[in-house]
């Protein structure tokens, strides 16, 4: 008995110790963190940079990052978070695109795979399981992190973006062993090259995809803007440059350059 009272006296005392201290030394949070947690779409996806919504707002009050990195709630969540905190707001939408056209009709395998079913896991293990060596293994670790059900693994073995779900939050692209996706703001216009084959020689090219970029520089040749330069092995356009003539997509002979 004396042992059972001694255990609640010393709980009790503790406890009302804990409460003062608590109290006492508690730190204020600033209003404007809550504010801003507010207007923030709660999907906690990282995209960011930080740990949740919480983390985020916690660093946009403290002045440590800036309004425009929420790609989940876009232009119209910067412009109230740039409100609360008396900035402007530039936000730019962007959307995942697949720079790989390499499907079961046009890139071979290299045989039967039965290793583990994604795409870390193949490159880890057989560095790629096409013949091209740069090509989208279609195992859906992009599709496995996406948390908004942009995108999907087609018929023909490829990632399919659906842009009207994607954010532009950017996990997918970091989630690519093949560093395939980019991107791209919603607004441009223009080509793209859909090929992301570095291989030098054109035969090399040829005989892991059909379609390919063959290096032949015809689209830098006939680009009236000159707005086209190879970087290494692939076609890479100057927007700011660029004219959206076409040109280039309509000289390309193996049709690697697309409309974004």
């Amino acid at each position: 008995m004396i042992t059972a009272l001694f255990a609640f006296i010393l709980a009790f005392v503790l406890g009302l110790a804990l409460g003062f201290f608590r109290t006492f030394f508690a730190v204020q949070e600033d209003p404007l963190i809550g504010r801003i947690r507010e207007v923030l779409p709660g999907a906690n996806c990282g995209a960011c940079s930080y740990p949740g919504c919480d983390g985020y707002a916690a660093a946009v009050a403290s002045k440590q990052a800036t309004g425009n990195k929420c790609t989940v709630g876009g232009s119209a969540v910067a412009e109230k978070i740039a409100a609360l905190i008396g900035s402007e707001a530039s936000m730019i939408s962007v959307v995942a695109v697949l720079t790989c056209q390499g499907s079961k009709e046009h890139a071979p395998i290299k045989g039967t795979y039965t290793g583990l079913r994604t795409c870390r896991g193949a490159k880890l293990s057989t560095g790629s399981t096409k013949l091209c060596a740069w090509g989208c293994l279609g195992f859906g670790d992009c599709v496995a992190v996406c948390q908004f059900g942009a995108l999907s693994i087609g018929t023909d073995g490829l990632l399919h973006v659906d842009r009207e779900r994607c954010t532009g939050c950017g996990i997918c692209i970091s989630e690519c062993p093949q560093n395939l996706l980019v991107g791209i703001p919603r607004n441009q216009v223009g080509p793209l090259a859909r090929c992301s084959n570095h291989a030098a020689v054109r035969a090399s090219v040829r005989k892991t995809c059909t379609i390919g970029c063959i290096k032949c520089e015809l689209c830098v040749k006939n680009c009236s803007q000159h707005c086209i330069t190879m970087v290494n092995g692939i076609p890479a356009i100057d927007y700011n440059l660029c004219t959206n003539c076409g040109t280039c997509m309509s000289k390309c002979p193996v049709k690697v350059l697309d409309s974004i």
